[in-house]
């Protein structure tokens, strides 16, 4: 369901159901979709337009937290939060023109972090040997790096597997987009008109 500030306002919620106001192409929004679908919530999506609307609900750990009820691995989460920032730098960045190779040794450093932490673990997944909430939590921008330019493959062989494994996994499959329709929505972000509604 699509709602634009010419539409009514989404009626009660179903029966059985949880509504999720969400936005199509939002990282954040795709965590707790993954959740949802990985959890076999049943659930109606309301996709919103954020133009229309200045109010929002920002901080999808929270919805999370709430399907899953405990948080996990909170330092390796919170050591990905300062690695996100970098997608975009780097993205927005080359799309400027901008000289980005600064950002792209930091963006390394940490990713390389991320690396070693699979490879202490010695385990598919972020979570052990089966995936949970937390690489559902990191997964979104990394279905984006190839839409952003992000190289975060070198020298990172554990992640590189990671990542495959990821792409393997039906939640994933059953959520993501393209990235050519990533790229489409991302330009229309950049030029200032984006388009919420791509592939309708």
């Amino acid at each position: 369901i699509i709602v634009k500030k010419s539409c009514p306002a989404p009626g009660p919620v179903p029966n059985g159901l949880i509504r999720l106001y969400s936005m199509r192409f939002c990282p954040f929004a795709q965590r707790a979709r993954l959740v949802l679908t990985a959890k076999g919530v049943k659930h109606e999506i309301i996709n919103i337009n954020l133009k229309d609307n200045g109010q929002v609900i920002y901080e999808s750990p929270i919805t999370c937290e709430y399907l899953e009820e405990r948080a996990q691995q909170k330092m390796l989460l919170d050591h990905y939060s300062k690695v996100i920032p970098y997608f975009y730098k780097i993205s927005m960045g080359k799309k400027r023109g901008e000289d980005v190779s600064a950002a792209e040794v930091e963006f390394t450093d940490k990713v390389s972090q991320l690396n070693e932490y699979l490879a202490k673990k010695k385990t598919k997944y972020f979570g052990g040997n089966s995936i949970t909430m937390i690489d559902y939590l990191i997964w979104p921008w990394f279905e984006r790096a190839e839409m952003m330019g992000v190289n975060c493959l070198a020298n990172t062989p554990e992640l590189r597997k990671w990542i495959e494994c990821m792409f393997e996994d039906p939640v994933v499959k059953a959520t993501m987009f393209s990235t050519e329709d990533h790229k489409v929505f991302f330009n229309s972000y950049m030029d200032g008109n984006p388009n919420y509604d791509h592939g309708l």
